[in-house]
């Protein structure tokens, strides 16, 4: 399949969840959230892309994710959200990739996790993605934001990372910080925390 529909991803990714600070998904594979669960928005923004021949440059999207437990556990419900600027061809080919129905890593493993699913839905996104500040919205609907570590002692920033040398399952390196809003309400989804797990990263994912 991953022949057949090639497709190649370089985007922003701003990644914020329900665990505490350092995310137990990122070390150990479970959760660190207060309910034993995940819960995430994840914003994209594609710096250079492509499916077949269709550029997929400069769209965005977001995915919204509500685990009982472990996401490798799956029985999750989500939904994705497509900016309103991507024409229906390019609508199409983002679905088709991120539904892993073209094949490729993470997606092709992450579209096993749920038992109910949303989208695409067409919105108007609205994303900023910064190192430690990035913000995420979609009116009325959701919302995430970004903030350093402060230091308790100094008051300086901490500027940390987390880095996967040998490649990690979303990411390879990434700003780590906490979330100032993550928030969403529609259909079956939603929740509201703040200081939870953040971090922003750009992600490299080809299916060829």
């Amino acid at each position: 399949m991953s022949n057949e529909y090639p497709w190649a991803l370089s985007m922003h990714q701003i990644e914020s969840c329900s665990c505490s600070h350092g995310c137990g998904c990122q070390f150990g594979g479970f959760p660190s959230s207060d309910n034993g669960g995940c819960d995430a928005i994840l914003g994209w923004q594609v710096i250079k892309g492509h499916f077949n021949d269709l550029d997929l440059s400069g769209l965005k999207a977001v995915f919204v994710a509500m685990w009982p437990k472990a996401m490798h556990d799956g029985g999750g419900k989500g939904a994705l959200f497509i900016d309103r600027v991507a024409t229906e061809e390019q609508v199409t080919a983002l679905a088709t990739i991120f539904s892993g129905q073209a094949g490729g890593m993470p997606v092709e493993a992450i579209a096993t996790l749920f038992s109910e699913f949303d989208g695409p839905i067409i919105s108007d996104i609205e994303m900023d993605p910064q190192d430690h500040t990035s913000t995420v919205s979609i009116s009325g609907i959701l919302e995430a934001g970004q903030t350093p570590h402060i230091n308790p002692v100094t008051g300086e920033e901490n500027r940390v990372h987390i880095t996967f040398p040998g490649g990690g399952f979303m990411w390879n390196d990434g700003f780590v910080g906490k979330t100032t809003s993550l928030k969403v309400e529609h259909g079956n989804l939603s929740f509201n925390y703040s200081d939870t797990f953040a971090a922003k990263a750009t992600v490299n994912w080809p299916n060829a």
